[in-house]
C-alpha cells in the first residue's frame, strides 16, 4: 500500500508546485510582453485616443475599484468579519461572484489598452508603480481563483489572496485613474 501512495503522493505535489508556478508565468509574461513590444500611442479604446481614451480608463478605473470595495464587504459578510451584521444569505455568495466576473471583464479593456498603448515602463515612480501593479493584478486574480479551488489551504490564504488583489486594483487607481482625474497630480506621487 505505501509504494501506491508515494508516486500519488508526488503527483499531487508536482501538481501543487505547477498551480504555484501558474501566477508567477503570468505575471511575468505580463511583464515581459509590456516590456518587449513597442507601445502604440495612437491606440483606441472604444474608439477614443489619446487624452480621451486616459478619461475613459479613469472613469472604468473608478468603476472597477468600486466594485473591488463592494467585493471585500460581500467577502466579510459572508465571513461573518461585519460587526453588528447578520449571517449573510445565500445570494450574497452568488452576488460576490458575479460582481467578481463583472470587475474581472471591466479590467480587460484597460489593461489591454494599457500594455499596448504603453507597455511596461519603469521612467518614473508613478509609471512603474502603475506597471507593476497593472502585471501583478493578473497573478494575483489567478492565484485566488486556485485559493478558492483548492480547499486544503489554509484559511489566512483566501483573505490575502483577495486583499493583495483589492490593493494592486487601489494601487492601479491611485497612480493612474486619480492622476488623471486630479489634474495630473497625485499626493507622493
Amino acid at each position: 500500500m505505501h509504494g501506491v501512495e508515494r508516486p500519488l503522493r508526488s503527483r499531487r505535489r508536482a501538481r501543487g508546485v505547477l498551480w504555484m508556478l501558474l501566477p508567477v508565468a503570468v505575471t511575468a509574461g505580463l511583464f515581459w510582453y509590456g516590456r518587449a513590444h513597442t507601445p502604440d500611442y495612437t491606440s483606441s479604446l472604444f474608439g477614443r485616443r489619446f487624452d480621451d481614451a486616459n478619461l475613459l480608463k479613469a472613469q472604468l478605473g473608478t468603476a472597477l475599484l468600486g466594485l473591488a470595495l463592494v467585493q471585500l464587504l460581500l467577502g466579510l459578510w459572508m465571513y461573518g468579519r461585519l460587526p453588528g451584521v447578520r449571517a449573510a444569505p445565500r445570494p450574497v455568495r452568488t452576488g460576490h461572484r458575479v460582481v467578481g466576473v463583472v470587475a474581472f471583464l471591466l479590467s480587460l479593456p484597460i489593461a489591454y489598452h494599457c500594455i499596448n498603448a504603453y507597455g511596461v515602463q519603469v521612467t518614473d515612480s508613478r509609471i512603474a508603480l502603475h506597471s507593476f501593479a497593472g502585471c501583478f493584478l493578473y497573478g494575483a486574480f489567478i492565484t485566488k481563483v486556485i485559493v478558492v479551488r483548492h480547499r486544503r489551504l489554509p484559511g489566512w490564504a483566501l483573505p490575502t489572496a483577495g486583499g493583495a488583489l483589492i490593493v494592486l486594483i487601489a494601487l492601479l487607481w491611485y497612480s493612474a485613474a486619480l492622476w488623471r482625474l486630479n489634474g495630473y497630480a497625485v499626493p507622493g506621487l
